[in-house]
């Protein structure tokens, strides 16, 4: 398990239970903020995007706003990044494009 140097990762509980199921631990250096980038940028998205703009009244709402959110954004939402496509898009058309050139090569 590969994490930063949180609190949460270096407690006792969590170090003992890692390497009481046999799991090695590697921790990156203080500042290493970018080995995380692509998931705190998917976290700040989702809490300003979709969790700070309700008031749910349960769980059960709470992750199924969740659970839609992540639909909306995998699917439909528009990502700068991969040329105005949402994630979904760029990885179904990759993998066709995948399938096609393993065809070929096998045709050839």
């Amino acid at each position: 398990m590969n994490t930063d140097q949180g609190s949460q990762f270096t407690s006792f509980v969590w170090i003992d239970r890692l390497r009481r199921s046999g799991v090695r631990i590697s921790m990156d250096g203080k500042g290493r903020f970018l080995d995380n980038i692509f998931v705190e940028r998917l976290w700040r998205s989702l809490k300003y995007e979709c969790v700070y703009l309700h008031a749910w009244e349960t769980g059960s709402e709470a992750k199924a706003g969740v659970r839609k959110w992540i639909e909306f954004y995998n699917r439909k939402r528009p990502h700068s990044a991969l040329g105005g496509k949402p994630p979904a898009v760029v990885y179904w058309l990759r993998k066709d494009k995948n399938q096609t050139d393993q065809q070929e090569q096998r045709v050839a």
